[in-house]
């Protein structure tokens, strides 16, 4: 039997208008205008400009005959059978903007599959080498099983083929350019741009026995097993082999994109220093005037003070009022953005105020995200929203404010000093270690202790990777 019961709750919702602060806030400036663009077109009561002055009610008021004015404008808006506010194309002005399409160069699919028009096949190949161009990834492999790529013609296209012949038109693929194309793996790519190598060059020869034979040795840097397995005794030959297969592309798919857009880090805060004295400011494409359409406003003034109450009248009043009060909103979170991103700016600066005095690595503090959010008074996920999309450019270079914020480490004299810090010091041990016998983490462990950095060897093991640092045994070089 069912029984009906009632339970309370208390939960907490965003209000519209938090959210749409939020989206803004994580929104980096070189996209702010693009989204104050969108806003613009979408709603006619929002418009770019100096904010202009309402009325006064006590000393101006609207004649009769302007009502009436205001009215009918009413009326032909209702009436007026727009295509769009704001749209593309609306408008005859010659002068009018125009973006024009770009011309974009060929992927890597359409240029491979413009060199299979060139080499002589059946129809029937020409349909596999479609597919298996279709199964190459971004980066230029194949990793799909060519059985997989059967079932896929069996199933998608009705061809019944099998491995081998599916192999034989690979062959051809893989001397298409880019060299190394095609490959199932690094070894075959490896050997595939070694085969359009010169093999009067005898590190040529050495290099395709070591990526044939010595594959496994090679990718852990074992240099004295190969030179044992292929009986190798002359080191300079063994060096130039290595170098030519280091020189290699691992990613030949890479290649394809013809045209690479260059971004342009644009950055949010400037830090100018004056004497001493540091001043903030926000980039001005931070701060666009904006302001309520004064029409906008006016036509429904006059609304408020007519009798004309009809049912057209009342949806198209009720959608003015909801532009404005959207418009005012927006208008409203731009500016509160503007805000916490000063008040969040500032407060990483007088945290970090001796770092932004000369620029010297070594003088900033440990800082996290909780030490920011306590100081402005905000949440730790509004200031994560801000340092993970925002920058800032000072007299020593333009930083992510994410640079700033580290984790600390205790020294033997008991004071905390930045995880940054400890990484730079073990990147400089790292650069200054012999390469044929490269340090492992127990001994920079040792060395960062012999520094008076209290640190653990895993932790050692988490920054150098952090830095992109292989292992000892992956730096070693002959």
């Amino acid at each position: 039997m069912q029984k009906l019961g009632l339970t309370q709750s208390l939960s907490q919702k965003l209000s519209p208008q938090q959210i749409q602060f939020i989206k803004l806030l994580q929104v980096p400036t070189a996209e702010l205008e693009a989204r104050i663009e969108e806003e613009l077109e979408s709603n006619p009561a929002l418009e770019e400009g100096p904010e202009e002055k309402e009325p006064d009610s006590e000393t101006e008021d609207f004649d009769s005959e302007y009502e009436n004015d205001s009215l009918d404008d009413i009326e032909e808006y209702l009436h007026d059978d727009y295509s769009g506010y704001k749209m593309q194309g609306d408008g005859n002005s010659p002068d009018e903007d125009k973006e024009m399409p770009i011309s974009v160069g060929a992927t890597l699919h359409e240029q491979l599959i413009s060199q299979l028009g060139y080499v002589r096949m059946t129809d029937r190949e020409r349909i596999l080498g479609k597919q298996l161009i279709g199964s190459i990834d971004a980066d230029g492999y194949i990793r799909r099983e060519l059985e997989a790529i059967v079932n896929d013609l069996a199933f998608s296209q009705g061809v019944d083929t099998d491995a081998e012949e599916l192999e034989n038109v690979l062959y051809k693929i893989q001397g298409f350019d880019p060299a190394g194309i095609g490959a199932r793996n690094l070894q075959e790519c490896l050997m595939l741009q070694l085969e359009r190598k010169d093999e009067s060059h005898q590190e040529v020869k050495v290099a395709k026995q070591i990526v044939e034979r010595c594959f496994d040795e090679f990718s852990k840097k074992h240099y004295d097993k190969i030179a044992r397995k292929l009986n190798i005794e002359d080191e300079e030959l063994l060096k130039e082999a290595i170098a030519s297969i280091t020189k290699l592309n691992p990613k030949p798919g890479g290649v394809g994109d013809e045209i690479v857009k260059t971004q342009y880090l644009i950055p949010d805060f400037l830090l100018t220093n004056n004497n001493g004295k540091l001043e903030l400011t926000l980039n001005s494409r931070n701060a666009p005037l904006l302001n309520v359409s004064r029409s906008y406003s006016e036509m429904l003034h006059a609304y408020d003070k007519s009798d004309k109450k009809d049912k057209k009248l009342k949806e198209t009043v009720t959608f003015i009022k909801q532009k404005l009060d959207s418009a005012k909103w927006f208008i409203d979170a731009i500016k509160q953005r503007q805000q916490t991103l000063l008040n969040t700016m500032q407060a990483i600066i007088n945290f970090q105020y001796d770092y932004f005095q000369e620029g010297d690595e070594s003088q900033l503090k440990p800082m996290i995200l909780k030490d920011i959010a306590e100081k402005i008074g905000m949440d730790i996920s509004t200031v994560s929203r801000v340092a993970n999309s925002k920058s800032i450019q000072t007299e020593f270079g333009i930083y992510p404010l994410k640079y700033f914020f580290s984790e600390g480490i205790a020294t033997d004299s008991g004071e905390d000093v930045s995880s940054r810090e400890v990484k730079n010091k073990l990147k400089e041990f790292i650069d200054k270690e012999s390469k044929e016998k490269p340090l492992s983490d127990d001994k920079l462990e040792k060395l960062l202790r012999a520094e008076g950095y209290n640190i653990a060897r895993r932790t050692v093991a988490k920054y150098r990777e952090q830095l992109n640092i292989p292992v000892a045994r992956l730096r070693k070089q002959l």
